[in-house]
């Protein structure tokens, strides 16, 4: 397969209108945040308990693709000369396609998947170095659209289907801000199932985020498992019981789409480089997630 090579440079080249000094700078510092290290607003890692996934067998790295004529970097990874392979997209935290992240897709690749993670925040800023998440969210992270985000992702899968990935059996997963993408693309029929972890499920609309997941839960082309804990302060059981219910009027996926919760979790349970990551609720959901993947025809 054609995964760019480790040892290239992905963002050499220039968008039209930029200064050469802009674009290579802008591209270095983007080249250099994708996979590599922790966002500076989840220092200290907890080193004890962060997973690293081996890239022996794989080809891994950062890849690049291009929508609307802007260059999306991106983390892939997939076995090492292989084609046909299921596809997973990865959708990351708010923090950004870090470390954690880069791992997630080592994970799948290990597993026999092409799994791609757009950095969904590249035409907004780079999210490593903000320490403070509540400006992190204000200068970046409430600048990014949902037509963005779909088109991207759109265009991640396109990568996929040119680098040795089968489209055609393509499953998403995403966690706390990706988890609500997860709910969003798994209504647009171009995946077969979706796992999200701990996405948001309600919400006010607005001209940026005009829909939420409850407002597209009756209408889902591919069913989700959704992974939530029961003490996670941001996103109320109360939330979980309304889209059950609109879930339950809809479509085939729709009826088909389950829950989890793990009464001993809050937030981020599956971030195993924070204090929030609960080891039996992040390895059940894991194993729960592959095997819902498995069951829905990603494989």
């Amino acid at each position: 397969m054609s995964l760019r090579d480790d040892s290239r440079s992905d963002f050499d080249s220039l968008r039209p209108g930029q200064s050469t000094e802009q674009g290579a700078t802008r591209r270095t510092a983007l080249k250099a945040a994708i996979g590599v290290g922790y966002a500076a607003a989840v220092m200290p890692v907890v080193a004890q308990t962060a997973i690293r996934t081996s890239a022996e067998g794989l080809k891994a790295g950062p890849v690049k693709y291009t929508v609307n004529g802007f260059e999306v970097p991106a983390y892939a990874a997939a076995p090492a000369g292989e084609t046909g392979l299921p596809v997973i997209l990865v959708i990351q935290e708010i923090f950004g396609v870090h470390e954690y992240i880069a791992d997630t897709c080592r994970r799948f690749a290990q597993l026999g998947y092409l799994a791609i993670a757009p950095e969904l925040y590249a035409r907004q800023g780079d999210p490593r170095g903000y320490t403070d998440i509540p400006k992190l969210q204000a200068d970046i992270v409430s600048k990014v659209s949902d037509a963005q985000v779909l088109a991207d992702l759109d265009g991640a899968l396109s990568y996929a289907s040119a680098n040795g990935g089968n489209t055609a059996k393509a499953g998403i997963t995403g966690f706390c801000w990706g988890g609500r993408f997860v709910w969003l693309y798994a209504a647009t029929g171009k995946v077969k199932a979706g796992v999200a972890w701990y996405g948001r499920l309600v919400g006010q609309p607005s001209e940026l985020t005009p829909r939420h997941p409850i407002d597209v839960a009756a209408s889902l082309q591919a069913p989700v498992l959704g992974l939530y804990g029961g003490k996670d302060q941001g996103i109320p059981l109360d939330t979980v019981d309304k889209m059950k219910a609109a879930l339950a009027t809809g479509t085939p996926a729709a009826k088909a789409s389950s829950f989890v919760v793990y009464s001993e979790a809050g937030h981020a349970f599956h971030a195993d480089y924070r204090p929030s990551y609960v080891k039996n609720a992040a390895e059940d959901g894991w194993q729960r997630a592959t095997a819902w993947f498995k069951a829905n025809g990603v494989i």
